[in-house]
């Protein structure tokens, strides 16, 4: 079965950093673009970052400077390097692929990051 683990969540204080990975067990991944998003409680999923199978990356607003995406495409992964974390990132971090704009995979359990102020 095709799935996406996220790992690398955690509780960390305000200013402090976490590297989130994702390892898709999907066919393709060299080929497809690679997004994180975070849910928080109450509100809508949001994207956070995207690299596409070009290796271009794009941000939220809110987390430019401070985050960075990157992949590996040997091992499958996705990771999100997130910097000076503040309290309004504790969320939910998913990630997912997509091709052609459409979602590739169900969604995984996602990685819980809480950011203490």
């Amino acid at each position: 079965q095709v799935q996406l683990v996220e790992s690398g969540g955690g509780l960390v204080q305000a200013g402090g950093s976490l590297r989130l990975s994702c390892v898709d067990s999907g066919s393709g991944f060299s080929r497809n673009d690679m997004g994180w998003y975070r849910q928080a409680p109450g509100k809508q999923r949001e994207l956070v970052a995207v690299i596409t199978s070009g290796d271009s990356t794009n941000y939220a607003d809110s987390v430019k400077g401070r985050f960075t995406i990157s992949r590996d495409n040997a091992k499958n992964t996705v990771y999100l390097q997130m910097n000076s974390l503040k309290p309004e990132d504790t969320a939910v971090y998913y990630c997912n692929a997509k091709r052609w704009g459409i979602f590739l995979r169900s969604w995984g359990q996602g990685t819980q990051v809480t950011v203490s102020s």
